[in-house]
């Protein structure tokens, strides 16, 4: 770590809170991008940092489904407002498509989490989601799949699916047209004890806030900029098909694999590692033993046989409450990490929630004004920072 003067750093920031603010997002995944276009749209000065090409990262390796099948009251609601701008990018946003198609959650007999579905899905009625539970005999006669061993199943009508990577390609482009300056293949570094200054490529640049949205870098990114926050990159794989498939979005909550609809025919994953993967050399091609216990679940319950086009291995983020982190962890600095795995079907909703923070603690708000856009339950600052803490599934009947 270098020490410095922010005095020294180039390009100037504008004064907090006049009407165009000039913002630094780093990272180029779906929550930056969005974050970048929200923050242009509402009249920051803008540029998007990615140190590779767009969605090189955990975006590009997402699996794309889409629900807000969520019972808590705040996932609800993100989830809610994500889907709600999914499907109007689908009609707005060239390059990208949004596909509907109904989600399934199957609990098989002999599986604790069973007793838990009609509660749950009570919960997320009352927010108003298109959601219930089915028995599953009526499931097998309206979908593809085997259903005798199931205890009990539920069915989301409001969900769908889509290319992660086409949206971050797409709205980037948007973001552009915008006005947002992107740079990629640009080396970032936090610039420690400087307020929002980052240093590109060498060179220091000052700026009214820094978005920092780089996924499972996170806790690295951060520390060099003496911030602690505790989050873990975990390793999760996925696989696509070639064999056609034509039934539902599924989630066999007992086997702990999902699949869905694909351009080529089917795709399906979680194969999660539940311990901390590093960012920079974990192994991108997915395991045999994934491919085998995917395929085996597959032929289950859904009479598909797999003929593997590809599989992979992608990282997802964990923090010690399952909650993200999202909003202010220092002087100018704000973060966006810690999705368990559902970043991407949140993005819509968690970068305009970004946008929309940052340029009200700019303005002078903080995180617990009861106008403040901030959910308190996401406050990077309910921790400490150094928690150690064992990571867990985020898709999961418990978690939802």
């Amino acid at each position: 770590m270098t020490d410095s003067n922010p005095s020294d750093a180039v390009e100037p920031s504008n004064a907090a809170g006049t009407a165009d603010p000039s913002v630094a997002v780093v990272g180029g995944g779906a929550v930056g991008v969005t974050a970048a276009h929200d923050l242009a749209a509402r009249g920051a000065t803008v540029t998007l940092f990615e140190r590779d090409e767009l969605a090189s990262g955990a975006s590009g390796r997402a699996a794309g489904v889409l629900y807000d099948a969520y019972a808590e009251d705040v996932d609800a609601a993100i989830g809610a407002r994500a889907m709600e701008r999914f499907r109007a990018f689908d009609r707005a946003l060239p390059g990208f498509d949004f596909s509907p198609c109904p989600y399934v959650i199957a609990v098989r007999e002999g599986d604790e989490d069973a007793e838990a579905v009609p509660e749950m899905v009570d919960r997320m009625r009352e927010h108003g989601l298109e959601v219930s539970v089915v028995d599953p005999d009526e499931l097998g006669e309206r979908f593809p799949l085997s259903t005798d061993d199931l205890a009990v199943a539920a069915v989301g009508e409001g969900a769908g699916w889509a290319d992660p990577e086409s949206y971050v390609v797409a709205l980037g482009e948007r973001a552009e047209r915008e006005g947002v300056t992107v740079e990629t293949d640009a080396a970032v570094e936090l610039v420690a004890d400087a307020g929002a200054t980052i240093r590109v490529d060498g060179e220091e640049r000052a700026y009214d806030a820094v978005v920092v949205a780089v996924g499972a870098h996170t806790e690295r990114f951060l520390e060099a900029g003496e911030i602690a926050v505790p989050v873990k990159p975990y390793r999760v794989q996925a696989l696509t098909s070639r064999v056609a498939y034509g039934g539902p979005m599924t989630y066999d909550a007992t086997a702990g694999v999902y699949f869905r609809p694909h351009p080529t025919g089917l795709l399906a994953g979680d194969g999660t590692e539940p311990f901390e993967a590093d960012p920079d050399a974990y192994d991108r091609e997915g395991d045999d033993w994934f491919v085998e216990n995917v395929s085996t679940a597959l032929r289950e319950r859904a009479d598909h046989d797999p003929e593997v086009a590809r599989a992979w291995a992608g990282l997802c983020t964990a923090t010690p409450d399952g909650d993200p982190l999202l909003g202010p962890v220092g002087e100018g600095v704000f973060v966006a990490a810690g999705w368990q795995g559902h970043g991407f079907m949140r993005a819509p909703a968690t970068g305009e929630l970004l946008a929309e923070g940052v340029l009200a603690s700019l303005s002078g708000a903080t995180v617990d004004d009861p106008d403040s856009p901030w959910v308190e339950a996401f406050d990077p600052n309910r921790f400490e920072g150094d928690e150690t803490f064992e990571i867990e599934e985020g898709m999961s009947v418990s978690n939802r």
